[in-house]
């Protein structure tokens, strides 16, 4: 195809993309009592269990209850079209892809989009435990006001960072069949990554405490070990089918 052939498709992909995302986010408005409950309950659970009065959620200036209702519902559209707007994507790609490159995207998607799902809902789960410790650091008599749309923007960078470190795994096993890294040195560094894992896990939490800390790290190490262990099972299947033992030409052999 030609520069202005793949423009047009580009086009044609994009205004797709914003009809959906429109008529998504004017079905939203709709169901803005239940989004508003979903998103909202973290906060509800952690201020039941603080004492009364510590915090309060608002919304600031003239615009803000206007603001509220156009975050949410563009939130929820994004999240319920992206199964559309993540095959607008692929299907923009997939002509330059190998077929054995269109294999690895399809498992890719198979296995990424699953793993997602449960790092979002972990992270749904531990976010009133973590609003609770955050708010509670606040002195007896010093009233928090949360703006609730900077307590959305909190909501929404919780789930992302849970969901998106539960992909670290996949893109392990991607590096390792790209020949980039080798199930041997996976786990020669086995510790180190174990501890990597659970520092970024105290940096990545929205608290301090070890609960919500543990509730990302313990599943991301499990699922680090079953990488390495595809990783290794990876290797072996490569060696088995290279000639020489999988020597190089220079390389002698121990026989």
């Amino acid at each position: 195809m030609a520069l202005s052939d793949h423009l047009r498709e580009l086009r044609a992909r994009v205004l797709r993309v914003t009809l959906t995302l429109i008529v998504a986010v004017v079905v939203a408005l709709f169901f803005f009592d239940q989004l508003y409950a979903f998103v909202y309950g973290p906060y509800e659970q952690a201020q039941a269990a603080l004492p009364a009065g510590t915090s309060i959620a608002t919304t600031t200036g003239a615009g803000g209850g206007l603001m509220l209702y156009l975050k949410l519902c563009g939130f929820a559209a994004l999240v319920v079209t992206s199964p559309v707007w993540l095959y607008q994507v692929w299907a923009f790609i997939l002509p330059g892809l190998h077929p054995h490159e269109r294999k690895w995207t399809r498992v890719f998607a198979a296995v990424a989009t699953p793993l997602f799902a449960v790092g979002l809902v972990l992270g749904y789960v531990t976010l009133p435990k973590g609003l609770e410790i955050l708010i509670g650091f606040n002195p007896e008599g010093i009233v928090n006001i949360n703006d609730f749309n900077d307590y959305l923007q909190f909501f929404t960078r919780t789930l992302l960072v849970f969901g998106i470190a539960f992909e670290i795994p996949v893109f392990v096993v991607l590096l390792n069949l790209a020949g980039i890294v080798k199930g041997k040195q996976l786990g020669q560094y086995r510790s180190w990554i174990i501890v990597g894992v659970f520092v970024f896990a105290a940096a990545a939490t929205p608290s301090s405490d070890p609960f919500t800390m543990s509730f990302m790290a313990v599943p991301m190490v499990a699922l680090f070990l079953v990488a390495e262990v595809i990783a290794r099972f990876n290797d072996r299947r490569r060696e088995r089918k290279k000639p020489n033992a999988g020597l190089s030409v220079d390389e002698a052999s121990v026989l």
